[in-house]
């Protein structure tokens, strides 16, 4: 049988990720590998995350790292966001991180948000999917109980999407924050 290398998959044009954009990001380990998920790890991630927020002008109102995976959401706040040189940026950076424990797979998996799908409630439950994932994996009972899933605002270290009160005081500070 012949060898048939693996295709991208499509990706849409660029400039749906650029400017004010939501796009929900999935990373994948390749081959599924585990073992790297930890607290110094959790920690870059962060890190990186409110640095790539604030070359690209973007938000991180949710994301949750998982033993083989990562998912987290990201907002444009200027006309000059771009969320796939964000997105480059993040994987090279938390791939040295991992480097000797796992690797990134070379494509990740985009959901660019819809009109309808940016609406605060709708948005909400897509966080909260987010959020869950832990608890569906059997992880934990609770998603509080998750230890790496978070939001990267900067100024705000301890905000916490799955804490009372965050939706309102987020969209505060987006909409204080976001280019008309």
């Amino acid at each position: 049988m012949p060898f048939v290398p693996k295709r991208n998959l499509p990706r849409l044009e660029d400039h749906r990720y650029q400017g004010h954009a939501v796009v929900f990001w999935t990373l994948s380990i390749e081959e599924r590998t585990t073992g790297w998920l930890g607290d110094p790890f959790h920690a870059a991630f962060r890190e990186l995350l409110i640095h790539a927020g604030a070359r690209y002008a973007l938000r991180c109102p949710t994301y949750c790292l998982m033993p083989d995976h990562a998912h987290l959401l990201w907002m444009g706040t200027r006309r000059t966001s771009n969320q796939l040189h964000a997105m480059r940026f993040l994987k090279r950076e938390t791939g040295y991180h991992l480097a000797g424990l796992a690797r990134w797979q070379k494509q990740t998996h985009d959901h660019v948000l819809r009109e309808e799908q940016r609406e605060q409630d709708a948005f909400a439950q897509l966080a909260s999917y987010i959020l869950f994932n832990p608890v569906r994996a059997g992880l934990v009972v609770e998603s509080e109980r998750w230890p790496y899933a978070g939001c990267a605002v900067p100024g705000f270290p301890r905000l916490d999407p799955r804490d009372e009160g965050f939706w309102d005081l987020f969209w505060k500070l987006y909409a204080k924050e976001r280019e008309t």
